[in-house]
């Protein structure tokens, strides 16, 4: 006989947790929260190591998208799609860049149809998740931030000196430094800022280590179930229709199991996950399902559309004496990560007998380094790296938010980061990619990212067969409207980067410079800038839309046409923020909470997750 709970969820990435977690406040409701992967391994809570996350079976679903018109820079214009497959999800494989979005935003939301999603809708969820550490190092609102939430937020210790210069370049280029989770973001000439990040202590603070590690995974009322791929969604004709009551998973010794839901199943899989589940169940696109050979349940044929996602073109520029080399990075990670191929220690330790006196002194710096963020939480290895942070304006459209955002990252990442797991194709982008990801060349990349784009893409089921992924269409620079956008973006880089002190010229990828006639000293035309975008914008991670409120699910994330059947996770939003979307798919599963507490008057006792 199936286990039934009263809740079953789907996937215990960054909604999810958030979810069970708060669903299971109440010691009379019974969730289970079923989940692919595991624990996190022990090497997800260092900042640093975000990028050794990808590509990795164990932590990353391993999707790959087709960019569209854009991706022409890449190996076999094939992109990565990295998906957190863990316990915490995307927010165990992300880089931990916390933003809320614009105000705007939501109220934008709301203005769409989705009643009860305007920013003084969900600040409160914002507000509820927070725990924001003071800092004298960047204007941090006082008012309207949360303090004893379950998700840290804080700014690396020490801070970069060049994090701190770029923020003063971007004030030398008209952006005002402020709070961009906060009041910042009402500045009509853009905002500047040192990276708010989801950390505590310089380790990663995601949804597992918030929300369910300790307290929350120990509850008698909360059974977690990882190693479980579901198959299906089971559903049960009654007198209203279709109305889900369950799912069919296969653990991992490969058993096929089913568990029940008295009240609700909730889908919180992701942009590509639940649409997937939802069509493996014959719940889509009925031309679609049933060209994979799957008989159409409910024929919803938004299921999987609409996708949006950021992308972002990185901008490299040699910098002496500002950028951080690649070696200083890598000792920081300690000793082992130091015995790469080609590295200044053997990959074996067991040859260690035989360092050099050199050799030895790294090993020892490398060992002091990494036990001062063990002990501390300080040092490089506290952040991701992507230490600074602007939104602003273009002036192309969209007067409700900012429609671009300008990172740093204070260093060129090296050969494993932009080849194997971006999969650029470094001579394009760089043209010696050796000397300039050299370990002691000294650069800095400003991203330059499109984060309103109009552009949409899909997800569309290829099989019936559940491990087969589904086709991911990217679609970038479909809207001729985002190409546009882009443009105006880097050309504010490029502005940036003039008023910064020590900041050299723009590394134009060498082949797009000889096709369009640029020499050292030339303006970047249009026509460059355009080129370069369609040639190397990548994503930002930020996959969302694919079963929106009002087409798929309505305001109170209830599927349409079905029963007892909710999604909450960033497939639901109705469009996307301007700024990196972890944050509010926490809310999303925060406010999820709320409304399903509401509908089924659950109680939760006055006890916050702290």
């Amino acid at each position: 006989m199936p286990a039934a709970f009263d809740f079953v969820i789907v996937g215990g990435g960054s909604a999810g947790a958030a979810l069970a977690a708060r669903l299971s406040e109440n010691a009379e409701t019974k969730v289970a929260l079923v989940e692919a992967g595991d624990k996190p391994p022990d090497h997800e809570s260092m900042p640093m190591a975000c990028a050794a996350l990808q590509l990795d079976p164990e932590t990353d679903w391993m999707y790959r998208g087709d960019p569209g018109k854009g991706g022409q820079g890449f190996q076999e214009k094939t992109m990565p799609v990295p998906r957190g497959r863990m316990l915490g999800g995307s927010s165990g494989i992300n880089y931990m860049v916390f933003v809320r979005g614009h105000p705007g935003d939501f109220d934008n939301w709301a203005a769409k149809g989705a009643t009860g999603w305007s920013f003084s809708d969900v600040e409160p969820c914002f507000e509820r998740m927070e725990a924001v550490r003071p800092t004298n190092e960047a204007d941090i609102d006082q008012n309207g931030r949360g303090s004893s939430g379950p998700i840290g937020v804080g700014i690396r210790s020490p801070v970069i000196p060049a994090s701190r210069q770029f923020v003063a370049a971007g004030e030398a280029a008209g952006l005002m430094s402020g709070d961009y989770n906060g009041s910042g973001r009402n500045n009509s000439g853009g905002v500047v800022s040192l990276v708010q990040t989801n950390t505590r202590d310089g380790r990663r603070s995601s949804t597992y280590h918030g929300y369910l590690e300790g307290d929350a995974e120990n509850r008698e009322n909360l059974t977690i179930i990882t190693g479980a791929n579901v198959m299906r969604l089971l559903f049960e004709d009654g007198h209203d229709g279709l109305a889900a009551k369950g799912i069919e998973y296969r653990d991992s010794t490969g058993e096929l199991l089913q568990i029940e839901a008295a009240k609700e199943v909730i889908l919180s899989a992701g942009a590509v996950g639940t649409p997937h589940i939802l069509m493996l169940s014959g719940i889509g696109c009925r031309r679609e399902l049933e060209a994979a050979g799957i008989s159409c349940r409910l024929d919803s044929p938004h299921v999987g559309k609409h996708l949006k996602d950021h992308y972002q073109v990185p901008m490299v520029f040699p910098a002496p004496g500002i950028g951080v080399p690649l070696g200083e990075l890598g000792m920081s990670a300690g000793p082992d990560a130091l015995r790469v191929p080609g590295g200044p220690l053997p990959e074996d330790p067991a040859d260690d007998v035989n360092l050099s006196p050199e050799q030895l002194e790294i090993k020892q710096e490398a060992e002091r380094r990494l036990a001062e963020w063990l002990e501390h939480g300080t040092g490089y290895a506290s952040s991701s790296i992507y230490d600074g942070i602007s939104f602003f304006s273009t002036g192309l459209g969209d007067e409700h938010t900012h429609d671009g955002q300008i990172g740093l990252v204070p260093t060129c990442y090296g050969p494993d980061v932009l080849g194997d797991r971006i999969f650029y194709d470094l001579d394009d982008l760089l043209g010696d990619p050796d000397k300039i990801t050299a370990p002691d060349a000294e650069n800095i990349t400003l991203l330059a990212s499109n984060c309103v784009p109009h552009g949409e893409g899909e997800i569309i089921i290829k099989s019936s067969d559940p491990a087969v992924h589904p086709e991911i269409k990217l679609n970038y620079f479909d809207d001729p409207h985002d190409l546009k956008v882009m443009v105006a973006i880097m050309r504010k880089v490029l502005e940036i980067a003039e008023k910064w002190e020590g900041v050299g010229e723009w590394l134009v990828p060498p082949r797009l410079a000889k096709l369009h006639g640029w020499q050292p000293g030339d303006e970047p035309s249009d026509a460059l800038l355009e080129n370069c975008a369609l040639h190397f914008a990548m994503t930002v991670y930020h996959l969302s839309c694919t079963c929106r409120i009002g087409d798929v699910v309505d305001e109170r994330l209830r599927v349409k046409g079905i029963s007892n059947l909710r999604i909450a996770d960033a497939s639901v939003m109705p469009d996307i923020p301007s700024g990196n979307i972890n944050a509010p798919c926490i809310m999303i599963g925060e406010r999820a909470s709320d409304l399903i507490k509401e509908d089924h008057k659950i109680i939760i006792p006055k006890l916050e997750i702290a």
